[in-house]
């Protein structure tokens, strides 16, 4: 049976793994077959998420730790947690996973140091990833500045056609 420190260091590296992810998911892995979760791990680790299954009692010492209210209801029974610097991917992954594998529960999450519902998580999940968001706002932000080019452009353009014509009108008479 493991002593005190050691189950601090546990304590300690589950904090530490809180505190450095923007994205948690904790679900409860029960019934999965040695293939499914596998693929499970493949997947997530494919997409820079660490995911493992904990005691209960060890996350919740971590999360006190942390100052992290609302994980009490969840953590009863087998629970795994994914870990992730994106909020998004993890939720993506599982709730695609479980809607494939009914034996995989997504329980709650927790994003940016807020506790969240899976309701909340399927919400995330559907969201564009991060990349997508950052093309859309770009998009926005470089629409107004291509509109005043375009207005800029315009009398720049109109000069252009009248000196082009005083040009000709000049070859006429000349």
């Amino acid at each position: 049976m493991p002593n005190f420190e050691e189950k601090q260091k546990v304590v300690d590296d589950i904090r530490q793994k809180m505190e450095g992810s923007t994205g948690i998911i904790i679900a409860d892995y029960r019934g999965l077959t040695v293939s499914q979760d596998t693929n499970l791990r493949v997947e997530l680790r494919q997409a820079g998420i660490e995911y493992r299954v904990l005691k209960n009692t060890m996350v919740r010492r971590a999360a006190d730790e942390m100052g992290l209210e609302g994980l009490e209801s969840v953590l009863k029974g087998p629970t795994a947690v994914a870990f992730s610097p994106d909020p998004v991917a993890p939720a993506k992954i599982l709730m695609e996973f479980s809607k494939k594998n009914k034996s995989l529960k997504i329980k709650a999450g927790i994003v940016e140091g807020r506790v969240i519902g899976p309701e909340m998580i399927k919400n995330l999940a559907e969201l564009p990833s991060r990349e997508v968001l950052l093309s859309q706002v770009a998009a926005g932000l470089q629409a107004p500045i291509q509109g005043m080019v375009n207005v800029l452009q315009g009398p720049i353009l109109k000069m252009g056609y009248a000196l082009e014509e005083v040009r000709k009108l000049k070859e006429t008479q000349a």
